[in-house]
C-alpha cells in the first residue's frame, strides 16, 4: 500500500488555490514547509512572510499559489481527507462482511498516524497532527456557507458519506447514519486532542485507544453488536 500511496494524486477543488502547488518545485516546497511550520508554531502564528523566509523566496511568490493562509489550510486539510479516503477505499474494497468493513473503516479514521508513506514533500504524520489541532479553523468562519456551496469541503463530505453507507449496510434501521459517521470523524480528532492536551477529560490513552472507543460506541448503537 505504501508504494501505491506514493503515486496517489489527490484532486483538490481548484477554487482553493490560484496555482496548483503540485505543478512546480516551488509549490511543493510551499506545501512541505507550511506543514513543518504550522506544526511547530501553530496556525495563528504562521504567516506567508515567515514561510517566504523559510523557503528563501519572496512572500509575493506564495500569493501566486494561495490567496491567503486560510486557503492554504483548506488545501492541507482537503489533501489529508483525500489521502485518508484513498486508504479507506483500498483497505475495505475486498471485505465482503459489512461489520468487518465498518470496523476497518473506523480503525483507519481513528488510528494514530505513525509512519510516513514516503511522499517526498508531505509529511503525513505532521499533517495529521495539524488536522487534529487546526481542522476546525478551516470551516469555523463567516464564509463557510459560501465555501461549502463552491465545493471546498467535497472530499470531507464524501468521506462521511462512505462511512454512512457502511453504517447503513450493517443496520438499515438505524435512524442517524450521517450523524454517526460525522461523529466518528470529528470525534476521533477531538479524542486525540483531549488525549494529548486534556487527559483528565477522556478515557482514551495509548492502550485504550480512540479506535477501541469508537468501535464500541458505533456497534453498541447498531443492531447486532460488535461480536455479531
Amino acid at each position: 500500500m505504501k508504494y501505491l500511496l506514493q503515486n496517489l494524486k489527490v484532486t483538490i477543488n481548484d477554487k482553493i488555490y490560484l496555482k496548483d502547488p503540485e505543478s512546480s518545485s516551488l509549490g511543493k516546497r510551499i506545501i512541505e514547509n507550511s506543514i513543518l511550520m504550522i506544526d511547530q508554531m501553530g496556525f495563528e502564528s504562521f504567516t506567508f512572510k515567515k514561510l517566504g523566509v523559510q523557503i528563501g523566496s519572496n512572500e509575493s511568490s506564495i500569493y501566486r499559489y494561495f490567496e491567503n493562509k486560510h486557503k492554504l489550510l483548506l488545501y492541507l486539510t482537503s489533501w489529508y481527507w483525500g489521502w485518508l479516503e484513498y486508504q479507506l477505499v483500498f483497505s475495505t474494497n475486498s471485505i465482503a462482511d459489512s461489520k468487518k468493513k465498518l470496523k476497518m473503516a473506523i480503525e483507519i479514521i481513528t488510528r494514530t498516524i505513525e509512519e510516513d508513506s514516503s511522499f517526498s514533500h508531505i509529511n503525513e504524520v505532521l499533517l495529521s497532527k495539524i488536522v487534529v489541532n487546526e481542522n476546525s479553523k478551516s470551516y469555523l468562519t463567516k464564509e463557510v456557507d459560501k465555501e461549502n456551496k463552491e465545493g471546498y469541503f467535497s472530499i470531507y463530505k464524501r468521506l462521511v458519506a462512505r462511512i454512512k453507507d457502511m453504517i447503513i449496510d450493517v443496520d438499515k434501521t438505524y435512524m442517524y447514519p450521517s450523524s454517526l459517521a460525522s461523529t466518528i470523524i470529528e470525534g476521533a480528532l477531538h479524542q486525540h486532542f483531549l488525549k494529548d492536551h486534556f487527559s483528565s477529560l477522556t478515557d482514551c490513552t495509548m492502550e485504550n485507544t480512540p479506535t477501541k472507543y469508537f468501535t464500541e460506541l458505533v456497534f453498541n448503537s447498531l443492531k447486532g453488536n460488535v461480536d455479531g
